[in-house]
């Protein structure tokens, strides 16, 4: 099964169908995908699922339906076992961005954490799960599929956020820390967390 975050609420791609009757539920083959995301978007639609028979094809199929968008992001520690974090538009978040052509997604998260926050001397100790949103951008919703690492930087410096991408501030921030911070956070953001049992 996965899990789209669409406004931060989730959209279920599932082969099974369960018992539950709090949801809405989707033929993924026949669905307005735009419909759905436009309803999700407008708060007529808490939580759906999208329902395909083949597991191995739903991914596939969803992507035929929308526009994807990749990124490549770091969950950053540092030697105080700190996390970085980035604080845009009143929420908290981890560093990342798309990929550029001919980049692979590797080279992606390490440029964009660094980009993002100014922290250099990064070094991938994990592949960590994708985490799937949609968004709207120019007035197409594009489904935006981020490939998390986990990251180590034994950078001495103090993070400063890009200002051209809307970014606040950057900051390093104690797994005590968390538990107030995720609140204010995304819902993707917070499974990555659940992953690494930080919280």
């Amino acid at each position: 099964m996965y899990k789209v975050f669409v406004n931060d609420k989730p959209l279920f791609l599932t082969n099974e169908i369960s018992k539950e009757t709090n949801f809405q539920l989707f033929l993924l083959e026949s669905v307005d995908i735009e419909q759905l995301i436009v309803k999700i978007f407008q708060n007529k639609i808490q939580k759906a699922y999208l329902y395909h028979p083949d597991e191995k094809e739903i991914m596939k199929t969803l992507k035929s339906k929308i526009p994807v968008s990749k990124a490549g992001g770091g969950l950053v520690y540092n030697k105080k076992g700190e996390v970085l974090f980035i604080f845009r538009g009143g929420k908290w978040d981890l560093p990342k961005g798309g990929t550029e052509k001919g980049e692979d997604i590797e080279a992606t998260a390490l440029r964009e954490v660094e980009e993002e926050t100014g922290v250099n001397k990064l070094k991938i100790t994990k592949k960590l799960q994708k985490t799937y949103h949609v968004f709207k951008r120019n007035g197409v919703y594009k489904l935006k599929i981020t490939q998390w690492f986990e990251m180590f930087s034994d950078f001495d410096g103090i993070p400063v956020g890009q200002i051209e991408e809307g970014i606040e501030k950057a900051v390093w921030l104690s797994p005590k820390e968390m538990p107030e911070v995720l609140k204010k956070s995304y819902e993707n953001i917070k499974l990555l967390f659940e992953e690494e049992k930080i919280i």
